[in-house]
């Protein structure tokens, strides 16, 4: 094994040590897993659009939780600033839900049903690089709407299926995430680690993350990672945390 070879895997176990003890703390775990693809649209590469697909599991990797599709643009208007703006549908899984009455007997309960939310996405990313390590500072503000949603839900006291409406919902949440990544001399890893905040009027999630990427040939880039997500404030969008494995693949042309 080569000295290379030796210090990226040094570097992920160290990344890696420095998130997967909070891993225990989690209520579930899953599988993303994701797929891009990224069109330049100038020679001087300031300019590009982009497109991807994302599936997630839950559940101990055993339910389908959501699949994300979403559209790209980004524009760098300096060698160390970029914009970004983008439209991204969200195709989820929605848990099931149980109320109870104030003497603990079961009130009603409404199964897991698939519903969608829209999102809109505005980001600016400043980056440092000092020598072979680079700083990213991203922040993003979205807005999120969900339409309202006909199901049913069964009533404990009738006995009987009864139909009902989830109310639509929208939301606005800045995103602050922090990135170091350190580009090692001829080898076509690079690892990395994150950390990102949720803020909706209150801190609502913390996500620490680290994982590698392996380019081939500059065009295909591959991703393993693993994140670790804290939930402080939760909505009913049933997120709790999290542990999830990452997959994914890049194409740039």
């Amino acid at each position: 094994m080569g000295r290379g070879a030796r210090i990226v895997i040094t570097l992920a176990i160290m990344a890696l040590s420095a998130v997967c003890p909070v891993a225990s703390l989690a209520d579930d775990s899953g599988l993303l897993v994701e797929a891009s693809v990224e069109k330049r649209l100038d020679k001087a590469k300031r300019a590009s659009v982009g497109a991807n697909v994302e599936m997630r599991t839950r559940n101990d990797f055993r339910t389908m939780d959501r699949v994300v599709l979403d559209v790209v643009g980004k524009y760098k208007v300096l060698s160390w600033l970029r914009f970004d703006a983008g439209y991204r549908l969200l195709i989820e899984n929605n848990e099931e839900k149980v109320s109870y009455k104030a003497d603990g007997d079961y009130n009603n309960w409404r199964p897991s049903y698939w519903g969608t939310r829209h999102r809109v996405i505005v980001s600016a990313t400043a980056s440092l690089k000092v020598r072979r390590v680079q700083f990213s500072l991203r922040e993003r503000w979205q807005f999120t709407h969900r339409p309202s949603h006909a199901t049913t839900r069964y009533d404990f006291d009738n006995r009987e299926w009864e139909p009902t409406t989830v109310a639509s919902k929208n939301s606005h949440v800045l995103r602050s995430r922090l990135q170091v990544e350190w580009n090692i001399p001829k080898s076509k890893f690079t690892p990395w680690v994150s950390a990102e905040l949720f803020n909706d009027s209150v801190l609502d999630k913390l996500r620490l993350q680290a994982g590698v990427d392996y380019t081939y040939k500059k065009r295909h880039t591959f991703t393993l990672s693993f994140r670790h997500q804290w939930v402080f404030e939760k909505d009913d969008s049933g997120e709790d945390d999290t542990n999830l494995v990452g997959l994914g693949y890049k194409y740039k042309f």
